[in-house]
């Protein structure tokens, strides 16, 4: 079975520069809480990850066994990074953008390996990870404090229901008289407490200097993306017009020929056989409208005047109405996008419908569109054809990935051998 998901490079969302203050009540009493359960739970979950990576090493040779754990040692540093990063952006307020995990972008086992390979180099990820280890370390810190601090309560209050002559604080062996309970319990809990608070506090300033990419890794990757989709956006007026020399050469052009000559023809019989002439002129003047109407689905094809005059649902209404194949069209937006968004999608909805009737095998298609929250217009195309798509260089799904890019969205392509096959874009409203 082979599947094929491509999809591009979004631009990152931009990160406050300014984060709410550390000293809340309310933070520093939820990151204690944290940093507990990390210290318990942390060292569990690196244990775990650090056996992956050495039993998968250490089992590479025997029939690439070792391959399965190293792949689940990846995605499990993926899996925390991003559980990681929305702790910290909880916890935090710093409006980080959720990890996402690397996507294909080339076909065949090749682009899987590259695959996997980009998502172990995340930076995004290790500064995750980072963050999550230090945070843990914190956390074995915090555990004996927090002790510290109950053990010193009780403490204070020892001379009252104590019946030794010296009472134990805990995580410490420290053996107190009972006549001095009170005093070394008051003050090992404020120590431990104020202890417990820096921790706190500590924890907040290294997880913004770890999570939050510098301002220079984010030029980068903005520089990035931009350098990404311009080429996008290139490679997409290339496959397009393409398609029109295509089309152009294919059809209009050699009916427009035909007329020439058959004009031609009728002309040379005008005086001799006017009945004769009479009926090339009238194939001549069939042939002039099945141009016409040829030109139109062309123009049309480059962009639908519908959808600027009545907006996407219409013009996938009339979309659907041409299409070979049975359409079943489910489309729910609160307003109207920009011109570029909606003709992005409306693009990658005909493409695909045009791929499936020529290729798929289909028997019916399947069209959902949404605005989701965030600005964001989503569309997905399913059809229950042979599947097996693939995206060429120059082909339907290339062109459709260069111009989703352009408009700074995504793509995903499904499509097992056998099929069925789906195709989702997003595209941000305001592109």
């Amino acid at each position: 079975m082979t599947s094929q998901i491509s999809t591009r490079p979004v631009a990152p969302a931009p990160i406050p520069q300014r984060a709410p203050a550390l000293a809340a009540p309310l933070r520093i009493a939820g990151a204690v809480a944290q940093l507990a359960a990390l210290g318990v739970v942390g060292p569990l979950v690196f244990t775990v990850l650090v056996t992956l990576l050495a039993v998968g090493l250490g089992l590479v040779p025997v029939l690439g066994i070792g391959l399965v754990l190293l792949l689940g040692f990846v995605y499990g540093l993926y899996g925390l990074g991003w559980l990681e990063t929305a702790r910290v952006d909880g916890l935090y307020s710093l409006g980080l953008p959720g990890l996402r995990p690397r996507t294909r972008t080339r076909p065949g086992f090749g682009g899987f390996l590259r695959m996997v390979w980009d998502q172990f180099t995340d930076p995004s990820m290790w500064r995750a990870i980072a963050s999550a280890a230090i945070a843990s370390i914190l956390g074995l810190v915090v555990l004996p404090l927090l002790s510290i601090f109950a053990s010193g309560i009780v403490l204070a209050f020892a001379p009252l229901f104590a019946r030794s002559a010296a009472v134990r604080l805990a995580a410490t062996g420290l053996e107190v008289p009972v006549a001095w309970a009170s005093v070394v319990g008051v003050l090992a809990a404020v120590v431990a407490l104020a202890a417990v608070v820096g921790i706190a506090l500590l924890h907040g300033v290294l997880a913004r200097v770890i999570v939050i990419p510098t301002r220079e890794a984010q030029l980068t990757e903005q520089a990035r993306t931009s350098d990404a989709q311009r080429a996008g956006a290139l490679r997409a007026s290339e496959v397009e017009r393409t398609r029109i020399e295509r089309d152009l050469h294919d059809g209009v052009q050699p009916r427009l020929v035909s007329v020439g000559m058959t004009l031609g023809l009728a002309q040379q019989k005008m005086d001799d056989d006017p009945a004769a002439a009479k009926a090339l002129l009238a194939e001549a003047h069939t042939s002039t409208k099945a141009a016409i109407t040829e030109l139109r689905q062309l123009a049309r094809g480059i962009h639908a005047s519908v959808l600027d005059d009545r907006g996407l649902d219409a013009a996938l209404s009339a979309l659907a109405g041409r299409s070979h194949i049975p359409v079943h069209l489910d489309v729910r937006l609160d307003s109207r996008c920009s011109r570029d968004a909606e003709a992005a999608v409306y693009f990658a909805i005909a493409e695909t419908l045009t791929n499936a009737a020529k290729h798929s095998r289909a028997s019916e298609c399947r069209v959902i569109v949404r605005q989701r929250e965030g600005g964001t217009l989503w569309a997905r195309v399913e059809d229950n054809g042979i599947g097996g798509a693939q995206v060429i260089a120059g082909g339907g799904l290339d062109g459709i990935s260069n111009r989703i890019l352009a408009a700074r969205g995504t793509v995903r392509l499904e499509s097992p051998q056998g099929g069925p096959t789906s195709l989702e874009v997003s595209v941000p409203c305001a592109s």
